[in-house]
């Protein structure tokens, strides 16, 4: 599992076993946000098996499926309410796409939509993390 550390409160990641979910709260982690829509490919265990593992290692489950056409700002909202309860909690959120670039696609988005980051911002931001933000310029030329 390749991970990305976006800031103190978000990692996001590929794909992680069920075993892998299962030690996140060892590492502190507290919420975790599956952004993958089921049966997006055969190797991923899917959201009934990731609410499990991560409900059975006392984490906050959140599905928020989404492809980079199909984000919307119900998705962004949603993922930012995960997210500021847990960073308000001052815990951790581990959130998980295929490759995962989703994950920082939504958080990207929120600092956009509330004003912590500009979208004139993303390319630097997409560099600096190692992940192409292009789907999220995309959804801000869309929806402005």
């Amino acid at each position: 599992m390749k991970t990305i550390q976006v800031n103190d409160t978000l990692t996001s990641a590929s794909q992680p076993s069920l075993e892998e979910i299962a030690r996140l709260r060892d590492q502190g982690y507290t919420t975790f946000v599956n952004c993958r829509p089921d049966g997006e490919d055969g190797d991923q265990p899917g959201d009934a098996a990731e609410r499990a593992a991560a409900e059975a290692a006392g984490l906050t489950y959140h599905h928020i499926p989404v492809t980079g056409p199909t984000i919307t700002e119900a998705d962004i909202r949603a993922f930012s309410r995960a997210f500021s309860a847990a960073a308000g909690a001052g815990a951790k959120v581990f959130g998980h796409c295929k490759g995962g670039g989703r994950p920082v696609a939504l958080w990207a988005l929120g600092e956009v939509l509330d004003g912590r980051l500009s979208a004139g911002d993303l390319d630097a931001t997409g560099d600096r993390l190692g992940v192409d933000l292009k789907a999220a310029k995309d959804w801000l030329t869309r929806s402005r």
